[in-house]
């Protein structure tokens, strides 16, 4: 185990090595729609390249989540075959939102210093996917409001 201090400093550690390792600038939280962004997820058990919706408009929020199951197929054949919908995917903080995400599906733990390669290299080949598609069929996301 580790104390929190280790723990979070081994965390930013991650982060830093990633940003240094594979120095590029992502869209993340800049797509320009409210309440949607995308994320890399790493913790103790996974590590994960997510789309959240967290629209503060619940309609909102479902009218983005229908419009981007309208493009599944297209997702899942041309960008991301492994892509999961989930509709109701419950944070660690106990929110719920809607979220899109592919699982890193090596063993990983931020806590393992020789799983990171493989997990930087998943981040590497898959938010590029994800980006590619956003910027494809960005008017169509934005439609949707």
């Amino acid at each position: 185990m580790f104390s929190k201090e280790e723990s979070a400093r081994i965390r930013q550690e991650f982060w830093t090595s990633f940003g240094k390792s594979f120095p590029r600038k992502w869209l993340l939280y800049n797509t320009k729609i409210k309440g949607f962004s995308f994320k890399f997820v790493a913790d103790r058990k996974k590590a994960m390249v997510c789309l959240d919706l967290e629209h503060n408009d619940e309609i909102a929020n479902q009218l983005l989540y229908d419009q981007l199951l309208s493009l599944k197929t297209i997702l899942t054949n041309e960008y991301l075959p492994e892509v999961i919908y989930d509709d109701s995917y419950e944070l660690d903080s106990g929110k719920v939102i809607h979220r899109i995400y592919v699982n890193h599906t090596e063993k990983f733990s931020i806590h393992n210093k020789n799983t990171w390669r493989d997990c930087y290299e998943f981040f590497m080949d898959t938010m590029p996917q994800f980006e590619l598609f956003f910027y494809e069929y960005e008017d169509f996301i934005k439609s949707a409001l």
